[in-house]
């Protein structure tokens, strides 16, 4: 098995992962709202005083909580229909690894590497699915 880990076991850690990979961009947006001039009593009115990269980084931030939820979803049900193959480790991690890719291609304003991170991102989701529903009905 890949990593030495049990498949199931990458699906969850996948998850925690994903959870955490949410906040890369919002470091980018706090050392720059804390550059501009940190205002408690209007944080989002600051939104348009933020550099072009730190508007990015927001957007980057904002679109990972949507994709989080299709992929915990995905990794969820590969983890009940018992999944258990590399393809699916595989898909698991490559997930990761292109949602980094997308929020540094994101604030970097590389359009073509973030949408194909994008895409690659939710393939990964797809054959997680996938892989679930011909577990569940095989």
């Amino acid at each position: 098995m890949l990593l030495e880990l049990p498949v199931s076991a990458i699906f969850l850690y996948s998850i925690a992962a994903a959870a955490a990979l949410i906040y890369v961009p919002y470091v980018v947006v706090a050392y720059a709202r804390f550059s501009v001039g940190l205002d408690l009593s209007a944080p989002r009115a600051m939104f348009d005083k933020l550099p072009n990269y730190a508007q990015r980084a927001a957007w980057a931030h904002q679109n990972s909580f949507e994709t989080f939820m299709i992929f915990a979803a995905a990794a969820l049900m590969a983890y009940v229909t018992g999944v258990d193959s590399n393809q699916a480790a595989i898909a698991a991690l490559a997930f990761l690894v292109a949602r980094l890719l997308y929020s540094i291609s994101y604030i970097l304003n590389i359009p073509i590497l973030r949408s194909l991170m994008f895409g690659i991102g939710s393939l990964c989701t797809i054959t997680l699915f996938v892989l679930s529903i011909i577990k569940a009905t095989g």
